[in-house]
C-alpha cells in the first residue's frame, strides 16, 4: 500500500515538473518572438532600433541624424541667467561644455524666478550666467578630474565659473563695504568704488595713482573701499597686506598704502619684514604696537575673508575695481575711472 502511494506521489511530481517546463518554454518563446517581431517591425518601418541593435553599435543613423553612444550618464544642468542681458548669453559656453560633457542636458532658469532665487540663495551665487548640475555629474570623467570646481549642497552642484574663466555677464550681488575695511569719502553715497588690490602688483601700483586722484576729487559724493587681494604669484604681497592692516589699526592705512606702492621696487624682492617696520617708523606709527601686530599676523583672517570675497565674484587678477555694478580690471587709467564714476553719478 505504501509503495503504491509513493508511486502516485512521484508521478504527480513528474507531471508538475513537465507542466512547469512547458510554461517556461512558452514564456521564453514568447519573449523571443516578441523581440524578433519588434526588430522586424522597426526594420521595415525604419522607426527605431531594438535593444539588441543598440548593443551591437556605438554609432548609427536614423531620420537624418547620427546617434553616438556614450558610457557616461545623462547629466542635467540648470543654466541660471537673465534673458534681457546680452552679456549673459551661454551659446558658446554650452558648445565648449558639450565637448567635455557630451551627455549634458540643459534647463534654462530665469534668475528672477522662484527657482532662480532659491538656487542663488542656496549657493551664494553672485554672477550670471551660473550653472547648477545634478548629482549625475559625479559619475563622469570630467568630475573625476575637476571635482574641486564644484560646490555641493543637497545633491546639487554649482560650478565655480570664475575658476575656469567663464566671463561674468551680470552681477546679482555687489561687494559690500564691511566693518574693518579701509574706507574713504561719503560711505553712504549712491556711488561706491570698491577695489580688490595687491600691493606687489605693478598694475595696482599704476592704478593707485588714479585711485588717489579720484579720492581727492570725489570725496564728498563717492564712497571708496579697499579690500586685500594678495596674489599667490607675489611672494611678499601677503606680508605687505598684513603690514597695511596694522597701519589701518592706527588710522594711517592710506598713507601706508602710498608708501608701499611708491617704494614697491625696494621691498618686493625681500624675504623679511624689515622694510615694512621701517615704513611704520617713518610715518610716525607706534612701532611697538605695529611690530606686534605684524609679527602676530593680526590681519590674516581679514585678508583671507577679502580673498574669498574676490573669488566669489570671479576676480582672478588685480586690480579688480567695481564702480557700483560696473567692473573693470587691469591698469585702469585716471580718465577711465573718472568716466565710470561720472557715468554712475549721472544716473
Amino acid at each position: 500500500m505504501q509503495k503504491w502511494s509513493d508511486d502516485v506521489l512521484r508521478k504527480k511530481q513528474t507531471e508538475n515538473k513537465i507542466k512547469n517546463l512547458i510554461s517556461a518554454l512558452i514564456l521564453i518563446s514568447g519573449m523571443f518572438l516578441g523581440s524578433l517581431f519588434i526588430d522586424l517591425s522597426q526594420m521595415l518601418q525604419k522607426s527605431g532600433f531594438s535593444g539588441k541593435k543598440l548593443n551591437q553599435s556605438d554609432i548609427f543613423e536614423a531620420n537624418g541624424k547620427t546617434w553616438v553612444a556614450y558610457g557616461e550618464p545623462a547629466v542635467g544642468v540648470k543654466v541660471i541667467s537673465d534673458e534681457t542681458c546680452k552679456e549673459c548669453k551661454v551659446d558658446e559656453i554650452l558648445v565648449w561644455m558639450r565637448r567635455i560633457l557630451p551627455t549634458v542636458a540643459t534647463e534654462k532658469v530665469e534668475y528672477t524666478s522662484d527657482e532662480g532665487r532659491q538656487l542663488i540663495e542656496k549657493f551664494g551665487i553672485k554672477t550670471l550666467p551660473a550653472f547648477v548640475f545634478g548629482a549625475e555629474i559625479k559619475s563622469t570623467d570630467f568630475y573625476a578630474e575637476a571635482g574641486t570646481l564644484f560646490d555641493e549642497k543637497d545633491g546639487e552642484l554649482a560650478m565655480r565659473t570664475g575658476d575656469i574663466g567663464i566671463p561674468v555677464g551680470k552681477y546679482v550681488e555687489l561687494p559690500k563695504i564691511n566693518d574693518g575695511d579701509a574706507t574713504f569719502g561719503a560711505i553712504d553715497a549712491k556711488v561706491k568704488v570698491v577695489v580688490f588690490s595687491d600691493f606687489q602688483c605693478p598694475y595696482c601700483k599704476l592704478f593707485h595713482t588714479a585711485l588717489r586722484s579720484a579720492m581727492k576729487n570725489y570725496a564728498d559724493n563717492v564712497a571708496f573701499d579697499y579690500k586685500f587681494f594678495p596674489l599667490s604669484i607675489h611672494a611678499q604681497a601677503n606680508d605687505a597686506a598684513l603690514a597695511a592692516g596694522c597701519a589701518l589699526d592706527q588710522g594711517k592705512f592710506w598713507e601706508y598704502a602710498d608708501k608701499l606702492y611708491g617704494d614697491q621696487a625696494n621691498w618686493a624682492n625681500k624675504n623679511d619684514l624689515v622694510k615694512f617696520k621701517e615704513y611704520a617708523r617713518t610715518l610716525g606709527l607706534n612701532a611697538t604696537q605695529f611690530n606686534q601686530c605684524l609679527d602676530d599676523k593680526k590681519y590674516q583672517t581679514k585678508i583671507d575673508e577679502d580673498t574669498k570675497e574676490a573669488d566669489g565674484f570671479g576676480i582672478s587678477g588685480t586690480p579688480g575695481v567695481f564702480v557700483n555694478d560696473q567692473f573693470q580690471t587691469g591698469a585702469i587709467s585716471a580718465d577711465q575711472l573718472k568716466s565710470a564714476i561720472d557715468g554712475e553719478l549721472a544716473k
